[in-house]
């Protein structure tokens, strides 16, 4: 059996964790002078990929 190959843009995006598997908040690129402080910080913190989400993340990260 061949190897699988891992998608390498999940494997940027995704961390698999003991809770699931950890991804980096969105709308943090541009545009941040009308964003609030407070809603900036709160979107440096990491979150969980939404759980219907987790299957086919796995399966594009199979060795992580």
């Amino acid at each position: 059996m061949p190897k699988i190959k891992t998608n390498r843009g999940a494997a940027k995006r995704f961390r698999i964790s003991a809770g699931g598997v950890k991804r980096n908040q969105s709308h943090r690129r541009h545009i941040l002078t009308k964003k609030s402080t407070k809603r900036k910080r709160q979107l440096r913190s990491p979150s969980l990929l939404h759980k219907s989400d987790v299957a086919s993340a796995r399966r594009m990260i199979p060795y992580a």
